[in-house]
């Protein structure tokens, strides 16, 4: 049996009466079914009273992209600007899910928002607005969405740690990236150890210290370039492979029953 990935949903306005709906978007599905090799599992921005119920299910988590940005009020920030899309529905689900899944030592990718949110889980903290910041570049989301090749084009390289997981998948120490971000880390999580860099300093890849089992974060999108780009999918299958273990483990006792 292929390994259940957990995705992690927002909750999004549909329709002409704007009713809430949890959703994630495709990439997300079609990427555990593709280099991943698992079975896609929505998890609805149901608050922490769904974390002790799902995560035992649960072969691995992919904790995705969104257009909303995590709340300042879980790292003690300073309120968003007018506008800024807030989801404090998924936080409310997300944080306390990112925390208990690496203390079970269940396999966790976390992807742009994601990767603010395991970095906030963690006890680390925000920068908002990083074009706006001196020396920065910028990072955001070009306005033009319905063009395509946006989301694959490599915006800026990324230095990476000798010896860390990206770097013994791309076979060298400099990646080009895609770019779809506003926040990024300001304070890195103590039990975070970066691992990758764009030319500006900001923080593009992260382990968690000492977790049991696969606990990685990218800035970046690997699951829009993974069938033109060898390295995000490499990252996707290693994170596939560990899901895949945490699997046939949990199968055990029932094989034994």
């Amino acid at each position: 049996m292929k390994p259940l990935i957990g995705i992690s949903c927002c909750v999004k306005a549909f329709g002409i009466f704007a009713t809430p709906n949890h959703a994630a978007s495709d990439s997300y599905v079609r990427v555990t079914l593709g280099p991943v090799g698992g079975i896609p599992v929505l998890l609805p921005a149901a608050g922490e009273a769904l974390v002790p119920e799902i995560l035992p299910r649960l072969d691995g988590l992919i904790l995705t992209g969104s257009r909303s940005n995590v709340c300042p009020d879980f790292y003690e920030g300073p309120p968003h600007a007018e506008g800024t899309p807030e989801d404090i529905a998924r936080d409310s689900t997300t944080l306390p899910l990112i925390r208990a899944a690496i203390a079970a030592g269940l396999p966790v990718l976390a992807i742009c928002r994601g990767f603010q949110e395991l970095n906030v889980a963690l006890g680390g903290s925000l920068d908002q607005r990083i074009q706006d910041l001196p020396g920065r570049l910028d990072h955001s989301t070009p306005s033009d969405q319905k063009y395509g090749p946006i989301r694959t084009a490599k915006a800026h390289g990324v230095r990476l740690a000798p010896g860390s997981l990206l770097a013994t998948i791309a076979g060298h120490c400099e990646v080009p990236v895609n770019s779809l971000h506003n926040q990024g880390i300001a304070r890195l999580a103590p039990r975070l150890v970066a691992e990758g860099w764009a030319p500006d300093g900001t923080i593009e890849a992260v382990r968690v210290r000492d977790a049991s089992g696969f606990a990685y974060g990218v800035q970046w999108h690997p699951e829009y370039d993974w069938e033109t780009d060898a390295i995000s999918r490499g990252l996707l299958e290693n994170f596939g492979r560990a899901a895949e273990a945490w699997a046939a483990r949990r199968r055990l006792p029932q094989a034994a029953e």
